[in-house]
């Protein structure tokens, strides 16, 4: 990474952000008027699809609720969209040219802000969770770029690890239960781990007497008798179930049994999804359904859930076994060990999206238990610092943001993120110009006209 060579540009807003007209007011309109078809119809798939997974016939009432959430979550989106321009304009005639923080971050900060007030409360967390994950990586992408840092192979799995091993430890004692805790991240560890695990833990009393017809011989290793009996002691232990362990059955079938169902449901998720993703192709009858649908990779997912089951079960039994006992905190040591599972299917969204919700979680019982104080506001003043990197990441340091959030970016502008003119950023030093091109070279993104939608041009 090249060091800064300068703080200040004196560029207009024109020669940067907006070069098909020169005045900021049709550019901050044009915005306006090029982003909201597509965040309309982005809430609307987001709403409609919340609604089928209900599961039940919508009511007038709630068919009302959800065209009142649409456009009131459209108008979030479409603010955070126009509200940049309009902020990232005024500073520079304010200031008379750009700094590096009011290239993006500080436009940013003040949208994001704008934006986030305009949504439903209800909604700004799974948004701050939203944008905390892909900026979580951004950040990573930048340290690392910098030299700070550097990557291990598989280090998605050990934030995973960690993370899950702590959620799962919430989920044996039984706090998940509290409106403190109560979160759908539950809902998913009960699907991997099942209901017999949940907590809090029964008491038992367990009886370490042997029964007095028992026989207490020692074994004899030199005879075939001898080896008989401990090949019938092997069958019984795996056969068997421990006083301690909280299901029915044989702990054998029962950490067999574990694995096999989330594998053949994570084989059947991942199908379902292929063909929901290529239905055009399937319908005009042009899918290769060897190479596209029925490949190694459609096993990923179902080895990842399936492992992870088998694993985290299998080490609780050996646990309870071993001391004798039934505790919490083998959550811990049973979460690290499946964990290892998230190398068939090892996707950074995936593990700092659990990374976050156990943060949030920790927070909450923190707060709870009076250790650290409540923050007002916290979500939204996360929600804007992490979407004013992000803004930052994708003008300034294109190649550190995640390609997903590039295109969002790209669709939510009109198109308009292309047609940006980034060399004169150079002289920041972070070599902004030949990186975008770069990023929109891989992504396919391509300029094909010189006047954007709405470019209001002519007025």
């Amino acid at each position: 990474m090249t060091i800064q060579s300068k703080m200040w540009i004196s560029n207009t807003c024109q020669e940067i952000q907006h070069p098909w007209t020169d005045k900021c007011t049709n550019a901050v309109a044009g915005l306006l008027l090029s982003s909201t078809p597509y965040c309309l119809k982005v809430y609307t798939m987001v709403y409609m699809l919340s609604m089928l997974m209900r599961h039940k016939v919508p009511t007038k009432g709630d068919l009302y609720k959800m065209v009142l959430g649409i456009l009131q979550s459209t108008a979030f989106l479409v603010t955070n969209a126009y509200t940049f321009t309009l902020f990232a304009c005024l500073l520079r005639n304010l200031l008379g040219g750009f700094h590096i923080s009011t290239v993006a971050f500080i436009p940013s900060v003040l949208s994001s802000f704008s934006a986030i007030v305009v949504e439903r409360p209800k909604r700004r967390s799974l948004l701050a969770l939203y944008v905390a994950n892909v900026a979580t990586e951004t950040l990573w992408n930048m340290a690392e770029a910098r030299g700070w840092v550097k990557s291990i192979p598989n280090g998605q799995a050990l934030i995973f690890g960690s993370s899950i091993s702590v959620l799962l430890y919430l989920y044996r004692l039984g706090l998940h239960q509290s409106n403190t805790c109560k979160d759908s991240m539950f809902d998913i560890l009960r699907i991997f781990v099942g209901k017999t695990e949940e907590g809090p833990l029964k008491s038992l009393q367990i009886t370490n007497e042997e029964p007095a017809n028992q026989s207490r011989t020692p074994i004899n290793l030199s005879s075939i008798s001898g080896l008989v009996q401990i090949y019938s002691k092997f069958l019984a232990a795996i056969k068997g179930r421990h006083q301690c362990c909280p299901h029915q059955g044989s702990c054998l079938h029962y950490v067999l049994m574990g694995g096999l169902r989330p594998l053949l449901g994570g084989i059947s998720l991942q199908v379902a999804l292929k063909i929901l993703l290529n239905i055009k192709n399937i319908i005009q009858m042009k899918i290769k359904w060897h190479k596209n649908m029925f490949n190694a990779k459609t096993l990923n997912l179902g080895l990842f859930m399936g492992c992870f089951s088998l694993l985290y079960k299998a080490a609780s039994c050996t646990l309870r076994h071993s001391f004798n006992c039934d505790d919490a905190r083998f959550a811990i040591p049973a979460g690290l060990l499946s964990s290892i599972s998230f190398i068939f299917y090892p996707d950074i969204t995936v593990a700092l999206y659990v990374m976050w919700k156990m943060l949030q979680i920790i927070y909450n019982v923190g707060i709870e238990k009076k250790y650290v104080p409540c923050m007002p506001g916290f979500t939204m003043i996360l929600y804007t610092l992490c979407t004013a990197t992000l803004f930052h990441a994708g003008i300034v340091e294109p190649r550190t943001l995640r390609e997903s959030y590039f295109k969002f970016l790209q669709a939510i502008s009109g198109e308009r993120f292309c047609k940006f003119q980034l060399a004169p950023l150079d002289a920041f030093g972070y070599d902004t110009g030949r990186a975008t091109e770069e990023v929109r070279h891989r992504l396919r993104i391509i300029n094909k006209s010189p006047l954007p939608k709405w470019s209001l041009a002519d007025w």
